[in-house]
């Protein structure tokens, strides 16, 4: 038995056939172009599903279902993209839509989706750092601060539609402001949007700071990766700002075990390539932080990076 798995992002759709092992066999790639008609988004998105079934000469019997990773809110029951930003979608009932398209192509496969950090959630957990586990959060790390949640085996997004905005949780009364509007959320101190916000500032007041050195003198040119560079040469500048920066995300992670008590919460995004340089200061902090100070979850760096949400996406059809 085999899937199609589909990322659509509001850069690239991705479009790939998945075996039952979450490994990805063959995989197309096509520019999303989010200014068309929707409508032409999902057009495309079947071709290349075609594509796929005709190359391997796959026999409709022979795949369980279309599985798709959507940014954004959407609403799974209903077959509804309630909204997304990224493409922009807004109201659109693409249960329906695939459906009669399918129809019209002779393509009657059952249709699966869900928000794109949820099925990344699932791929790590089928295939990746997850992998044995049936409880499991995901904490993405980059512009913004995404994720995920399963609960034995499925993915959780509330009883509304829209569940899961790990990153909005608010971590500080009337702190910085977020993108989404309120203040004080996670995104805004544990992103890496944040960090480097926070250390463009701190290397205008420090010129002596390595981050200047690192950034040539050019603070556009500072980055996350920057900032853990200075701190590993000892820059008592950076050695604030990661410090800093860790404290917040452990508040984060902390009322996430709290309220879920996963097997394992794992890290991924740009940040998280800081591998145990993040992961081991964070637990020493969180261990102070979670109830009873007993922190039985496993906190570990995701592993399949941008294939998660497209092997997540397949296995919404097993």
């Amino acid at each position: 038995m085999k899937y199609i798995g589909v990322d659509l992002g509001g850069t690239n759709i991705v479009v790939g056939l998945i075996d039952m092992e979450g490994n990805i066999i063959k995989s197309y790639t096509r520019p999303t172009i989010p200014t068309r008609k929707t409508e032409e988004i999902f057009d495309d998105i079947i071709d290349m599903c075609q594509i796929l079934i005709e190359e391997f000469n796959l026999n409709l019997s022979s795949l369980k279902g279309i599985g798709m990773g959507i940014p954004g809110e959407v609403d799974s029951k209903k077959g509804i993209i309630n909204y997304s930003n990224n493409i922009p979608i807004k109201d659109f009932n693409v249960s329906s839509y695939m459906k009669n398209l399918c129809k019209k192509v002779n393509m009657d496969i059952p249709f699966f989706f869900a928000n794109d950090a949820d099925c990344a959630a699932l791929g790590e957990l089928v295939a990746g750092a997850g992998k044995g586990c049936s409880d499991l959060v995901i904490l993405t790390l980059g512009t913004g601060v995404g994720g995920g949640i399963i609960i034995d085996n499925k993915i959780y997004s509330g009883f509304f539609a829209g569940g899961a905005e790990l990153g909005h949780q608010t971590i500080v009364h009337n702190g910085e402001l977020c993108t989404c509007g309120n203040k004080g959320c996670l995104e805004a101190y544990a992103s890496a949007s944040a960090l480097i916000r926070d250390a463009k500032k701190s290397a205008k007041e420090n010129p002596n700071s390595l981050l200047n050195t690192l950034a040539d003198n050019n603070l556009e040119n500072i980055t996350a990766k920057v900032v853990f560079d200075a701190k590993d040469q000892n820059d008592s500048v950076a050695i604030t700002l990661v410090e800093n920066y860790i404290e917040y995300l452990a508040v984060g992670v902390a009322n996430l075990i709290n309220i879920f008590k996963p097997e394992v919460l794992l890290l991924s995004g740009g940040i998280s390539k800081q591998g145990e340089k993040l992961t081991t200061p964070l637990k020493e902090k969180v261990v102070t932080k979670v109830f009873g100070n007993d922190l039985k979850t496993k906190i570990d760096i995701a592993t399949l990076g941008n294939d998660a949400g497209l092997i997540g996406a397949a296995m919404l059809a097993r």
